[in-house]
């Protein structure tokens, strides 16, 4: 069984930056797309950014330009660098993986659905 755990989270003003992290154990990491979802309080959980393994990602209109999502298939990790953070980010971040086989990741992976493991999830607060 598959294992994703997640750090980094924490409390900022608007404008700063945090970077989270997510270790994935006990899976093939090349034969999964990785993804950042986040969840706030009251709303669903929805897809921030998407990577494949050869490093193509796709990203929520909310966040381009200011998340970059990265991936090391050697070390099995994923992050998420997140800059001029605004108080709409804050939510509860989950790292999911999805087994596709080759690595690949669709447009629809940005959508939740479609993910074998999921992260227990890391606090990230914004206030303005």
């Amino acid at each position: 069984q598959g294992q994703l755990v997640e750090s980094g989270g924490g409390s900022v003003q608007a404008g700063e930056s945090l970077r989270l992290s997510c270790a994935a154990s006990r899976v093939t990491y090349g034969r999964y797309c990785m993804a950042w979802f986040r969840q706030a309080p009251g709303k669903e959980r929805e897809g921030v950014a998407t990577i494949s393994v050869g490093g193509s990602t796709n990203y929520a209109d909310s966040v381009k330009g200011r998340f970059t999502v990265s991936r090391d298939n050697v070390k099995n990790t994923l992050d998420l660098q997140m800059n001029n953070l605004k108080p709409e980010d804050t939510a509860m971040y989950y790292c999911a993986a999805a087994f596709t086989g080759d690595g690949n990741c669709f447009t629809g992976h940005l959508s939740n659905s479609g993910y074998d493991y999921w992260g227990q999830g890391t606090q990230v607060t914004v206030s303005s």
